[in-house]
This record gives C-alpha cells, structure tokens and sequence, in this order.
C-alpha cells in the first residue's frame, strides 16, 4: 500500500454531480474536505439547475473551504457533468472521483479508493453499494435492492469486492483512461456508467471491484419515483446493448419478460389462462417476501416483493420501450 507521504503527490478531480441537493451538500462537502489530508483534491458540484438553494449553499461553503468550485450543467444529466469537469478542470490531474450528492460514505473512502488504485494499478476502481432506507416504503425498497429478488445477484448491490470485474459502481478513474475511450456518452441519461465500462475494457484498461470500502445509497422514497428510476434503467440498459450488439447477461434476461407477461395478463378478460404467467411471477416474488419475513425475519419482506416488482416491470417495460423505438418524453 501507498505510504502517506505518496498520497500528496496524487492530484485529484472529485466530482459531484446533484440537482436539489440543498439537504445533503453541505455536509458532503465538508466530510469530502475533511478527506483530503494533504492531497491535492479539487471538488467540483456540477450543478444541473437546482431551484432549492443549491447553488447558494455551495457558494457559501466555498468562501471557507479552499478548492470549492460551483460548475453550472445546463445538459442537467450526470454524464455531462462529469464530462464538462473533466474538460474544465482535469488537465495534469491523476485521478477523477465520482461522487453521488445523494449517498454517504465512510470518512476514509477517497485514501481507501487512491490506495486501491496504485496498490493494483488499477485503471478504475469500483464500489458495492449499502442500500438504507428511512421512511416505510424507502426501506421496503432498500431490503429489495439489497436482496438477489431485486439485484439479481449484481455484483455492487449483493457486496462484493475484491476481484477484476467488468463493471461496478463508478468511484475512481484514471482520467487519461477516462479520456482515452472519449469519457461518458451524452447520449445516455442512464445507465452510462455501464456503457462507459464496456469501453474502458474493450481498450484494455482494468475495473478492481473495492472491498475496503463501499457507499450507502438511498432509494428513490415513493412508488412514482422509484417506477420513473427504473424505466430510465430499463431504456438505458437497451440502448447500451444496441450501441455496442451485445447481448443481455442471464439476470437481465429473465426481468425482460416482465412486461410483456403483464400485458398478456390483460388478456385474462378473454381468456383465464392468459394470466398464469402473471400469476407465476407475482407469486414468485411475494413468495420471496415471505421467505424474507420468515427466514430474514425482516417484516418488511412482503412490501419489499412489492417494490422489486415495480423495479422489475419498469426495467422491463423501459428496455422493450427503447428496443422498439418509442421515445422517452423526458428523463426519468
């Protein structure tokens, strides 16, 4: 591992991408300052309209912490964000860190990544994701993203770490990797991080899967949002599989019939049997949070199969959606 004297010598691009994040910025801003130790961080908030105080709240934290700058993102999608901060901000600096404004993270994540990628001299380095939930529904929700019934046994939702893996929760980068395969696709509003990845290791370069460290995320809190999320995952996971003519891994596959067993369910009106496919699947899932309840002995394992089953038809539906051409009105 690197020697604290190595770690000033890295140059560093974090970044936060956030759209009305006047409840978490602040405090974000200041355990990533705290981080910094003596390395070279310069922090960005690429900021992509907020109307809640955001943009004020950064202006004036950075009157006290030094290396704070406010970056406006008229594009508003993450992926422009990152993009426009590295072209700003990147040249002669090592590596990019990508934070989300709406996650926490252990007081040692930014050393725990740098050490990670010079130890291995890896090109990317990749995180696991803690899943909390606060309110009733949002924690239905985090126990469904954190099982294999709402995962899919996805490497950084099921915490793993440890390994060369093909993609992961995007943490660090190297930014001349990062530009060598044309940084993020602007095209995508979701999912391109996993589009970026397919690059990164079509050019040779290497993704370490972290287990030293890790994020919390916190899902969306309503029914509404979350399908809106998941629709947007859906479109962007078709659109990365048609850019690249790659062809869905089995956990992605199996969701895919979701959709068109929902609208073959309709036709139960005609027709009894239409809706056992539809029985199958909805049995199937509560049966798994049942299984949670019981052998978890987690009570929210029922609501939790409700929420995997809003993620599961949304992803669905967002994928055939995109497959078959119909546009997006907006981004979800």
């Amino acid at each position: 591992m690197p020697s604290n004297t190595d770690m000033p010598n890295m140059r560093v691009l974090l970044v936060i991408p956030c759209l009305n994040e006047a409840k978490t910025i602040e405090p974000l801003l200041h355990k990533l300052h705290a981080q910094r130790g003596d390395t070279d961080m310069l922090i960005v908030v690429a900021d992509g309209g907020s109307t809640d105080g955001t943009p004020e709240i950064v202006a004036r934290v950075s009157e006290t912490v030094p290396q704070v700058v406010l970056l406006p993102n008229r594009k508003k999608i993450q992926s422009a964000a990152i993009n426009l901060a590295v072209q700003r901000f990147g040249e002669e600096r090592d590596y990019l860190i990508r934070i989300d404004a709406h996650g926490d993270y252990p007081d040692d994540y930014c050393r725990a990544l740098l050490e990670e990628a010079v130890a291995l001299e890896a090109d990317s380095v990749v995180v696991g994701m803690d899943t909390v939930g606060f309110g009733l529904f949002q924690k239905a929700t985090a126990a469904a993203q954190n099982s294999k019934l709402g995962n899919g046994g996805s490497k950084h939702r099921a915490g793993g770490g440890g390994e060369w893996v093909d993609h992961g929760h995007h943490a660090l980068m190297r930014i001349a990797a990062f530009e060598a395969v044309g940084g993020y696709d602007e095209s995508f509003s979701h999912n391109e991080d996993a589009e970026l990845d397919f690059r990164l290791r079509k050019a040779g370069f290497r993704i370490w899967m972290t287990g030293k460290t890790y994020m919390t995320y916190y899902p969306r809190a309503s029914a509404a949002a979350l399908f809106r999320q998941y629709l947007g995952y859906g479109r962007g996971r078709a659109k990365n599989l048609l850019k690249h003519r790659s062809v869905p891994k089995i956990r992605q596959a199996v969701p895919l019939a979701v959709a068109p067993v929902v609208v073959i369910g309709l036709l139960a009106l005609l027709h009894w049997w239409a809706a056992i496919p539809l029985a199958i699947w909805a049995v199937a899932c509560l049966g798994y949070g049942v299984w949670m309840a019981v052998g978890q002995r987690n009570p929210l394992g029922p609501l939790a199969a409700v929420s995997a089953m809003i993620m599961h038809f949304a992803w669905s539906a967002g994928f055939w959606l995109e497959l078959i051409g119909v546009k997006a009105r907006r981004a979800a």
